[in-house]
């Protein structure tokens, strides 16, 4: 499966994290796979970024830039990436969601994996719908993970 992890997810899913939970979990399941695919863009990798560098995610994990970088640099490099164009559609609430879309729809993913809710309003379910996209939280995504190896 090609598998777009949202922002929250990537963060969560930092190497940081002890034990691992279930975003880490997740994500080093999709990247060891042989029949799944980690889809990124440098849109998603760009807030990833960003988002590290609130105040709140940075007291939760207080990762140097240093680390961050290599934990960018990592995903990019067990990923697909996608070119995004300057500009998308407006699909979901906040528009810095839409590069996530986008690059699930580029490229041509099978499923979204998001934990906001606004990736669940139905009219962001329709339009993925439409691109053969299935939107997951990671809890369900985990679950099919293992039902498919077991």
């Amino acid at each position: 499966m090609r598998i777009v992890l949202d922002t929250n997810i990537l963060v969560r899913a930092n190497p940081a994290v002890l034990p691992h939970g279930l975003a880490r979990d997740l994500l080093l399941t999709i990247i060891s796979s042989a029949r799944d695919t980690l889809i990124l863009s440098s849109g998603i990798l760009d807030e990833t970024r960003r988002v590290f560098q609130y105040p709140h995610v940075r007291k939760r994990w207080p990762l140097s830039d240093d680390v961050i970088a290599q934990y960018l640099t990592a995903l990019e490099a067990v990923s697909i990436m996608v070119n995004l164009p300057k500009t998308a559609p407006s699909i979901v609430s906040d528009p810095d969601d839409d590069p996530i879309v986008q690059t699930a729809v580029l490229g041509r993913a099978d499923i979204l994996c998001t934990r906001d809710e606004a990736f669940h309003h139905p009219l962001v379910e329709t339009y993925c719908h439409k691109h053969g996209i299935r939107v997951l939280r990671d809890t369900n995504l985990m679950q099919e993970l293992r039902r498919a190896v077991g």
